[in-house]
């Protein structure tokens, strides 16, 4: 039998909060008509949620001549970017991971994009009118277990080695508790860059912005197949669409794509949102906008809202076999929502009494070495963008940016980064790659489990978070 404390105080499930509170914010706005019949656009969309939604609105910007249909499965913002955290930030903190991976030069192009989109990111988000809750205070990182401090040097040194000091800036445990105080907090690193938003809000904003600029959005219209050619065939339940383009920004449905199967795998992470508790914040000394993580692998990320609830998430949900993106162990996994209510208490136990509103977990797009890619499928004229790897509402309108590019076929700023020309490492192929995945997710949260009680995991566990590094993998690394 599981123990109390194995069990969430409820069960996980859809839509997420965000996703409930934006559409009443809205007044619970009919959805736009699914598509009826046969159209033909330049550019055909697939995926209402921020990378699509980005896609469209710069490609109305930048060739305006060009015609732009988006459709939707469900509705736009329901998916992967209404339910996550809702912090935005760009690449500042992966530095490390980044240099290792695709040279400091590469890293660093990365980070300055990503500070181009938060300045993009931030001018949509406050232009009159708009309501997401945007927030900008920079982005806290703490060590919430001995285990966990070596992870700061890590991250200054790799700052100063780049050149960019003040991108990640030491924190004592003082300084820590001078933005919140926890009995488990100890020292800590300050990212400037950072700031926080609802993010289902952002993207029903981001969907009126693209209806007022003109694309024609189509909701309740899944995908059946796409024919490439010239031109390209969109099928849907009820309709077709005949394009010169085809954007493909689905999310996790794009692991089950063969040029892409072998680069992505399919996590999941859970988050909870607590019920306002302005006056226990406060008591905290949390009296400002930043938002704060942990420093283990398997992060816990923690945010305030503007009605003074906490978001809590744990990234460390199930992994689906193949790819397999109606696994319900995606959304409804207790021991997941559970991790995310300890994670709660733990962390914050000011927090102890306070009620859970909701939890809700989905599919995380892992790229094979957790950056994001845009690629256009050999020989045709269809672009995709995946692998965003939990870190996605920054690097999504990089996303748009790098898929209107490719869409207009022109090398620029955005073209020519990393994310869209970087050699991919594969993946173990299945049944290696779920199974594998799955002992080494036990074994590290086992052994970060262990070292916040201050003790040491078995020697199975520790074997089986090592098996990464042993085999060369650029994820799943402590």
């Amino acid at each position: 039998m599981p123990q109390l404390s194995d069990l969430p105080s409820t069960s996980p499930g859809d839509p997420s909060w965000w996703f409930s509170d934006a559409m009443r914010a809205e007044g619970n706005e009919p959805a736009s008509p699914a598509l009826n019949g046969q159209i033909t656009v330049d550019v055909a969309i697939v995926g209402g949620g921020f990378t699509g939604l980005w896609t469209a609105l710069a490609l109305r910007e930048r060739a305006p001549q060009l015609s732009v249909a988006l459709i939707e499965a469900s509705l736009c913002g329901c998916g992967a970017s209404g339910k996550n955290g809702g912090k935005v930030h760009g690449y500042w903190a992966s530095l490390a991971g980044m240099a290792a991976n695709i040279g400091a030069d590469g890293a660093l192009a990365v980070a300055r994009a990503g500070t181009r989109a938060q300045d993009a990111i931030r001018a949509f988000a406050t232009a009159p009118g708009r309501d997401v809750w945007w927030r900008e205070a920079g982005n806290v990182r703490v060590a919430a277990a001995p285990a966990q401090d070596a992870k700061i040097k890590l991250y200054a040194d790799t700052a100063k080695r780049l050149g960019v000091p003040d991108s990640a800036q030491p924190l004592t445990p003082e300084q820590v508790a001078d933005y919140c105080r926890s009995p488990v907090f100890r020292g800590g690193i300050y990212l400037p860059e950072g700031a926080n938003v609802h993010p289902a809000r952002l993207a029903r904003a981001l969907r009126k912005a693209a209806i007022d600029a003109g694309v024609s959005i189509y909701e309740n219209t899944p995908m059946s197949s796409v024919v490439a050619g010239s031109p390209n065939r969109i099928s849907t339940p009820r309709g077709e669409i005949i394009a010169r383009e085809v954007v493909l920004a689905t999310n996790i449905e794009l692991a089950k794509r063969p040029e892409i199967r072998a680069h992505v795998s399919v996590f999941s992470s859970y988050a909870l949102m607590t019920e306002p508790a302005p006056d226990k914040l406060a008591a905290m000394g949390w009296n400002r906008d930043e938002g704060i993580a942990d420093l283990r692998m398997f992060v816990h990320y923690f945010r305030k809202t503007a009605d003074g609830r906490v978001l809590m998430g744990s990234g460390s949900g199930p992994i689906s076999f193949g790819g397999n993106t109606q696994d319900p162990s995606l959304t409804t996994d207790r021991a997941s929502a559970a991790r995310a209510e300890k994670g709660l208490r733990r962390l914050l136990p000011a927090l102890a009494d306070v009620g859970i509103a909701k939890i809700w977990g989905g599919g995380i797009d892992v790229s094979s070495d957790r950056l994001p890619f845009f690629r256009t499928v050999p020989g045709t004229r269809i672009h995709y963008g995946c692998g965003y790897s939990g870190h996605g509402v920054n690097p999504t309108y990089m996303g748009g940016q790098c898929l209107a590019s490719l869409v207009l076929g022109v090398k620029d700023e955005w073209s020519s980064l990393p994310l869209c020309t970087r050699d991919l490492p594969a993946l173990p192929p299945e049944p290696f790659r779920a199974v594998g995945g799955r002992l080494v997710r036990w074994g590290i949260i086992g052994c970060e489990e262990a070292e916040e009680k201050s003790e040491s995991a078995g020697f199975a566990m520790r074997a089986a978070a090592a098996i990464p590094k042993l085999f060369g993998l650029r994820i799943g690394t402590r």
